[in-house]
């Protein structure tokens, strides 16, 4: 759903859509607008997508909407978005019931920092194998972006969903007099011609964009219409295998002639040009689905994604990038106008809070202490912390609704509490989990001088000291 908020519906969230009750917005597009429902039949979380209201009256677009959800029911694999039925609401515009993609987006985990090497050609390569999924089911997608790729926790490790295929078409349909279509940056050349053959060699383009964005020093740019941007004018990181850079620069030749013929063509390149290089960065063989460096069956590697917990999988992305440090003092840790006081043996890593962004389209300051801050995010035995400030959630919501919004499902709750530490009032809700990390506490209050939401969600050390909580909650500063 990449693109400005054409179309946002209601201002504040409604209390159903059919028979689902609606808990909150998770996002706009310039089609539609996506909430967080919940289904009572399952006792599940859901994602609903609304047409937007301006679009209602467009045929040609509310077919679309339409068409994506027949074609996600009709190919139902788990490397896709899957949908559970369509609805109307009352003033006559559709909505599509999907399972939710509780992981986030690519886009979010890349606007916290790029990702390590091994991790992103792993990432690129089930990226691939979802698109293949697409070309062998008579299926172009046409808009492959990070926006586009989601991430869904799962018992194995989360999984990479292909998402949004509204500009999706069947090959048969896919050329002459195709309206343009597709985001600019990861759009094939031909994409620009109306009377071009658009075919699975156009998502190949595309997934050869994602490679840049994802091994590339630099995010790509729009290439100009008659200067096209190869991946050989990009320059790649250090640790990328060479011949990974001749995969991506076929990918994205100008003349579709020149690119590897569909996704699964690419796949099998990109792996032979990673396992054919001597040392790290190896592509798993597998056509499992898991996002890159989850946990095979049988148990978690450490320091590698993984879904043991989904307390802190929507934190995750926020550890790709480390921007910020220890303060000055070794006893505490700082980012920005965030600064914490360590609790012993602890450090701190800063970086931005992914899927938060201020007025200035940047991401807002959040910090991750912990032991070991790189294992806590996929070690269930690790403790630690993460802290976020936010003058953009500040503004939509108060300390009390923020917690609110993260239930943990398979836990117990505690009754919620208030506490009072360093001039803040917090929120606190305690979480007994019987698997996974045994207890995670989520807290929230207002900075001084209403700076903005501080966010803190904790995972306390087994047989720590009762007031653990309370005392790292002392420690948080806000300038």
């Amino acid at each position: 759903m990449d693109g400005p908020a054409a179309g946002v519906v209601w201002v504040t969230s409604p209390e159903r859509i059919g028979p689902y009750r609606i808990e909150r917005l998770l996002g706009t597009g310039s089609f539609a607008t996506v909430w967080l429902g919940h289904d009572p039949g399952l006792d599940s979380p859901v994602a609903i997508k609304v047409l937007a209201e301006n679009w209602h009256h467009d045929l040609r677009v509310r077919e679309r909407f339409l068409d994506e959800a027949r074609l996600l029911r009709r190919l139902d694999d788990e490397r896709l978005v899957r949908v559970h039925g369509v609805g109307e609401l009352p003033d006559g515009r559709p909505y599509s019931v999907m399972a939710l993609a509780d992981g986030g987006s690519l886009r979010d985990r890349l606007a916290a920092g790029p990702l390590p090497v091994p991790v992103a050609l792993e990432l690129l390569a089930e990226i691939a194998a979802g698109v293949a999924v697409l070309h062998r089911n008579g299926v172009v997608h046409r808009d492959l972006t990070p926006g586009n790729i989601l991430f869904r926790s799962h018992p194995d490790g989360e999984r990479v969903l292909v998402a949004d295929l509204g500009l999706a078409k069947a090959l048969a349909a896919a050329s002459g007099l195709t309206a343009r279509a597709g985001t600019p940056g990861y759009m094939a050349p031909e994409q620009d011609d109306p009377l071009a053959v658009v075919d699975t060699r156009a998502d190949v383009y595309g997934l050869g964009r994602l490679g840049v964005r994802l091994l590339g020093t630099a995010p790509p740019s729009r290439p100009a219409r008659d200067r096209p941007d190869p991946a050989g004018a990009v320059r790649l990181r250090e640790g990328v295998p060479a011949r990974v850079a001749d995969v991506l620069r076929r990918a994205t030749a100008p003349r579709p002639a020149d690119r590897h013929p569909d996704a699964a063509a690419f796949r099998a390149a990109l792996r032979h040009a990673v396992t054919s290089a001597p040392g790290p960065g190896r592509v798993d063989a597998r056509t499992t689905g898991r996002v890159p460096g989850g946990p095979a069956r049988g148990g978690a590697r450490p320091g590698r994604w993984s879904g043991v917990g989904v307390a802190v999988l929507a934190l995750v992305g926020a550890l790709a990038g480390d921007t910020a440090t220890a303060g000055r003092d070794a006893g505490t840790g700082t980012n920005g106008p965030i600064t914490v006081a360590l609790p012993p043996g602890w450090r701190a890593v800063g970086t931005g809070w992914a899927g938060q962004y201020g007025a200035d389209g940047t991401l807002e300051p959040a910090l991750v202490m912990s032991p070991d801050p790189h294992r806590w995010a996929v070690d269930p035995t690790v403790p630690g912390a993460f802290v976020g400030l936010s003058a953009s959630t500040a503004a939509r919501t108060t300390p009390a609704g923020f917690v609110a919004e993260r239930p943990h499902a398979a836990c117990v709750a505690a009754p919620l509490r208030r506490t009072r530490q360093a001039g803040v009032d917090w929120v606190v809700a305690r979480f007994t989990c019987d698997r996974g990390r045994p207890v995670v506490v989520e807290a929230a209050g207002l900075g001084p001088g209403r700076t903005g939401l501080i966010y803190v969600q904790v995972v306390p050390p087994h047989g720590g000291a009762a007031d653990f909580v309370d005392r790292l909650l002392a420690g948080v500063r806000v300038r």
